[in-house]
C-alpha cells in the first residue's frame, strides 16, 4: 500500500477473500494503538473483535512482531546478497513471504504454510535465485530482424508476478544505478558482458612474473571480510629485494610425482636426478632375493633462485623412504649433527654487527657421494622404466633418505674441510672455522645447504672453488632463502622472517580469508583440558603442530601457545583444535613478522628467566622460560614443561636459572669458537627474590635440599664472576610471554622488545 490510509480497504478485501476462498470466518483480530486499525464500523460489520496492546508493550502482539521481524531480516539478505537497489524493497518483501510460506516449520509439525492452507505440498519447480539474470522479451513493433528479442532484467523468485515492463524498469534502475557507481569511482562502464572462463597466462610467458605489486598483496577478487591484503605491503622493499620476494611467492612447487608428470621443467629435473644417480653408480637393477623386503622412495621437488630472484634450476630430488628401514639389518649407526637454528642466527647477528660477507652455497647430489656398507634394496623410483618386472634396485652408495645416509655425507665433507685447514667447533659440530690475525672465515653446514660468513671475500671464494672442485657445488651468491628462512639486509640491518612459509600454512588450512586475532591464545584455556569430542584425524593435527614449531625459528611469540598445545599430540580434541586455529587468526594478522637484527648491536650476552608454578592441572609440573639476547638481538629462547614437580615457585625459578645459565654458557662457548670478545659478563635477569638469595648464599636448609644438584651450577658460575644474576620487576620481565598467556595489552608491550618487526606490513 501507498499509504497507511489503505488499510481499511485492505482488510476488507482480506476479511472478503478467506471467506470466499477458504470458507473460513475471521472473528478477531490483534493489533496495536495504531489509528489506522481503528475501523469500528469495519468490525461491527462482520462481527469481529478488536482486542489492542496495551501501550509500550509490543510482548502483548508478540507473534506478528516476530514474524515481522522474521521478514525483515530475510529481506536485508537477499538484498544485500544480489545487490537489488532498495527502491525495489516491496517486491523484495512479497518474495520473502513467498518463500516463508513455502518452508517447513517445527511449530506446524514441520509442515509448509501452504501444505496447511491448500492441503497440498508446495511445488519448487519455479524457484531461482533472487536477483539473478532473466531475458524479458521485447515488444514485436518496436525492433526489426537483427534487434535483440528480450532484454536482460533482474530477476525474481517468482516470474510470474511481475510482468515485462516491471522488469524493463527494474533492469533501467539497476543500470542507473550501476552507472552511477562507476562514475563516482572514476571507472568507465561497458555494456558487454564479461566472459566468465578460466583465464590462463600462455605458457612462453611461464618465466616472468607478472602483476608485480598485485602479486604480494593477492587482490581480494572474491570480496573476502578479512582479505591478505590488509596485511601485506611491499611498499618498503627496495627493487632488488622485492623482485626475489615476489618470485619465490609466485612459483609453487609439485608435491608428488603425478603432479609434476607433465610438465617440462620437472621431467627434465628427474632425468637429470636419474642420469646422475647412474653416472654416480648409485643403484643398479637386480631382481630381490628372497627373504629381502624393498624400502619404497619418492621424488621431492625444490626450486632454486639466485640472488636476483630468478631460477637458478629446479631440483628434483628421488628420496627413500628411509623409515621403513629396520636396524642392524640395512643401517646401523644414524646419528650426523646438523646446524642448530641458534647458531644459525647468532652467525647471522655477528654479520649484522660486524658487517660480514654471507653467501650461500648448494651442494649438488650430496649424499650420492656417501659410500653405503649395508646391503639395501630399494622400489624402482616412478617414471624409471625397468627391463624386466619384478626388478628392484640394490643401492650401492648412500641416497637421500636413508638413515644412514646423512652420517656417511657429514664425515666425507667434514675430513675435507679439516683437510683444507679449517678448524671444527666442539660448541656445534656443523661450524667450521678458519682464521688468521686479518681475515676470519666460518662455514656452517645444514645438510647440503651451506652458508658461508667471513670479511675476506677472497677466503670465500677460495673455498667456493675448492668445495665445486670437490663436490660440484652451485653458488647462490648472497645469503636470501636458507631453510624457508628469508633474509632482507639493508645498511641498518638483517631482517629475518617466514613470509612465505606461513602463507603456505594459512593456504593449506583453509585459513587465507580468516579474521585477524591481536593475541595468539584464548582468553579461557581450561578446555584444552578436557577429555571429549576427540578428533577423528589425529594426522591433520600433529602435522600442523609440527609446521607451527618450525614457524617458532622466528616467531618467538607463537612459542608458548605451541608449545602447549603440542602436549595433546597424542589424544587431541576439538577444543585443541579450535586453539589451534585461534593461532592461526593471530598468524595471519602478522605473517612477515620476523626477528631484526641491528648493525649497531653490542656484543654483550643478557637473558630473563622466569617460571610458572605448577601450570599443568593434570601434573602440577611448572613452565620454564627463558631468553637470550645479544645485544639487542633475540637469539635465543625456549618454553617447555619442567621434568619434576616443583614444592614452591622459587624451586621452579631456580630450575629455571640453571636451565637459562646452561643456554648462555653454550653460546659463549660458542662465541668463543667465531673468535668474537665479549664486552661485558653475561647478565641472567630474575624477578624472584627467593631464587636469587639462594644463588647468591650458600644456604641449605629444609626448603633447598630436593633442588638437583645440577641445578647449583648457577651459584658456581655466580661465585666465578662468569655471569651476573640481576634483579628485574616483573612488570618489565620479557620472559613472561614464555610461560604464561599474558594480558593481551601486557602482550603487545613485550613483543616489540622481542625485537619483532614487519617489513611488509602496510603502512
Amino acid at each position: 500500500m501507498n499509504n497507511k490510509g489503505q488499510t481499511r480497504d485492505l482488510l476488507q478485501n482480506f476479511i472478503v477473500k478467506i471467506k470466499n476462498q477458504f470458507d473460513k470466518v475471521i472473528k478477531t483480530i490483534r493489533s496495536d494503538n495504531g489509528p489506522e486499525f481503528n475501523c469500528v464500523n469495519l468490525y461491527d460489520l462482520y462481527g469481529i473483535d478488536h482486542q489492542k496492546s496495551c501501550v509500550e508493550t509490543p510482548e502483548q502482539n508478540s507473534v506478528v512482531e516476530r514474524k515481522h521481524q522474521h521478514i525483515l531480516n530475510v529481506t536485508r539478505s537477499l538484498l544485500f546478497q544480489s545487490n537489488m537497489p532498495n527502491a525495489y524493497w516491496s517486491y523484495d518483501v512479497s518474495h520473502v513471504v513467498y518463500l516463508i510460506n513455502r518452508l517447513s516449520s517445527p511449530i506446524l509439525n514441520n509442515k509448509t504454510p501452504y501444505d496447511l492452507v491448500y492441503n497440498v505440498p508446495p511445488t519448487y519447480l519455479n524457484l531461482k535465485v533472487f536477483g539473478c539474470l532473466c531475458f524479458a522479451s521485447t515488444l514485436e513493433n518496436s525492433r526489426n530482424k537483427l534487434d535483440p528479442r528480450g532484454h536482460n532484467p533482474i530477476d525474481d523468485e517468482r516470474p510470474t508476478e511481475m510482468d515485462a515492463n516491471e522488469q524493463r524498469e527494474m533492469q533501467q534502475t539497476v543500470a542507473d544505478n550501476n552507472n552511477s557507481d562507476s562514475t563516482a569511482n572514476g571507472e568507465e562502464n561497458h555494456s558487454c558482458r564479461r566472459s566468465n572462463r578460466v583465464r590462463r597466462t600462455p605458457e612462453y610467458l611461464n618465466d616472468y612474473v607478472h602483476q608485480v605489486n598485485q602479486s604480494l598483496s593477492m587482490k581480494n577478487n572474491f570480496k573476502t571480510p578479512y582479505p591478505i591484503s590488509d596485511l601485506l605491503s611491499c611498499d618498503s622493499l627496495t627493487e632488488k629485494h622485492l623482485k626475489y620476494t615476489m618470485t619465490i611467492t609466485a612459483n609453487d612447487e609439485p608435491r608428488s610425482y603425478n603432479e609434476a608428470k607433465g610438465m617440462c621443467e620437472w621431467e627434465e629435473a628427474m632425468q637429470r636426478e636419474i642420469k646422475a644417480l647412474q653416472d654416480n653408480n648409485t643403484r643398479y637393477l637386480t631382481q630381490l632375493p628372497p627373504g629381502k623386503k624393498p624400502i619404497g622412495c619418492r621424488w621431492v621437488y625444490k626450486t632454486k633462485y639466485n640472488v636476483d630472484g630468478t631460477i637458478e634450476r629446479y631440483k628434483a630430488r628421488l628420496v627413500a623412504k628411509g623409515y621403513t628401514q629396520q636396524e642392524g639389518i640395512d643401517y646401523l649407526d644414524t646419528f650426523s649433527p646438523v646446524a642448530k637454528l641458534t647458531t644459525v642466527r647468532l652467525l647471522i647477528v655477528l654479520a649484522a654487527s660486524n658487517n660480514w660477507f654471507l653467501h650461500q652455497l648448494d651442494v649438488e647430489n650430496a649424499f650420492l657421494r656417501g659410500d653405503l656398507n649395508e646391503e639395501v634394496y630399494m622400489e624402482p623410483p616412478p617414471g624409471l622404466n625397468t627391463h624386466k618386472e619384478g626388478q628392484v634396485c640394490r643401492l650401492t652408495k648412500s641416497l637421500y633418505g636413508l638413515k644412514q645416509a646423512s652420517r656417511q655425507w657429514f664425515e666425507k665433507l667434514s675430513s675435507f674441510l679439516i683437510s683444507v685447514n679449517y678448524i671444527q667447533s666442539k660448541s656445534d659440530h656443523s661450524l667450521f672455522i678458519k682464521g688468521t690475525s686479518t681475515d676470519f672465515t666460518a662455514l656452517l653446514v645444514y645438510v647440503d645447504d651451506i652458508i658461508l660468513a667471513g670479511n675476506s671475500m677472497t677466503e670465500i671464494n677460495n673455498v667456493k672453488t675448492l668445495l665445486h672442485n670437490k663436490f660440484q657445488i652451485k653458488n647462490l651468491g648472497e645469503l636470501k632463502y636458507f631453510l624457508g628462512l628469508e633474509v632482507a639486509r639493508s645498511k641498518k640491518g638483517i631482517h629475518l622472517c617466514q613470509r612465505k612459509y606461513a602463507l603456505d600454512i594459512l593456504k593449506e588450512t583453509g585459513m587465507l580469508g580468516c579474521k585477524p586475532s591481536s593475541t595468539p591464545f584464548l582468553s579461557d584455556t581450561s578446555s584444552l583440558y578436557r577429555t571429549d569430542s576427540y578428533l577423528d584425524d589425529l594426522g591433520s593435527y600433529r602435522r600442523l603442530i609440527g609446521k607451527l614449531l618450525y614457524l617458532t625459528n622466528t616467531r618467538p611469540d607463537l612459542c608458548f601457545s605451541i608449545n602447549l598445545l603440542s602436549q595433546f599430540m597424542k589424544s587431541p580434541t576439538n577444543h585443541h583444535y579450535r586453539a589451534v586455529q585461534h593461532v592461526l587468526r593471530y598468524t595471519k594478522s602478522k605473517p612477515s613478522e620476523g626477528l631484526f637484527f641491528g648493525d649497531d648491536s653490542p656484543v654483550h650476552l643478557k637473558a630473563f628467566s622466569d617460571s610458572d608454578w605448577a601450570t599443568c592441572p593434570n601434573t602440577r609440573r611448572s613452565t620454564t622460560g627463558f631468553c637470550v639476547f645479544l645485544g639487542s638481538s633475540l637469539i635465543s629462547w625456549k618454553s617447555k614443561k619442567q621434568s619434576t614437580v616443583s614444592r614452591s615457585s622459587t624451586k621452579a625459578e631456580y630450575r629455571a636459572l640453571a636451565a637459562t645459565l646452561c643456554e648462555i654458557q653454550w653460546i659463549h662457548y660458542l662465541q668463543q669458537d667465531l673468535q668474537v670478545q665479549e664486552a661485558e659478563t653475561p647478565a641472567l635477569y630474575c624477578d624472584n627474590k627467593s631464587a636469587r638469595h639462594i644463588a647468591h648464599n650458600q644456604s641449605f636448609h629444609e626448603r633447598t635440599k630436593h633442588i638437583e644438584l645440577d641445578c647449583h651450577v648457577v651459584r658456581e658460575k655466580i661465585q666465578e664472576n662468569l655471569l651476573r644474576l640481576l634483579p628485574v620487576r616483573s612488570n618489565e620481565q620479557l620472559a613472561d610471554i614464555f610461560t604464561k598467556f599474558p594480558h593481551r595489552v601486557r602482550f603487545k608491550s613485550i613483543v616489540p622488545k622481542l625485537g619483532l618487526v614487519s617489513i611488509h606490513h602496510p603502512a
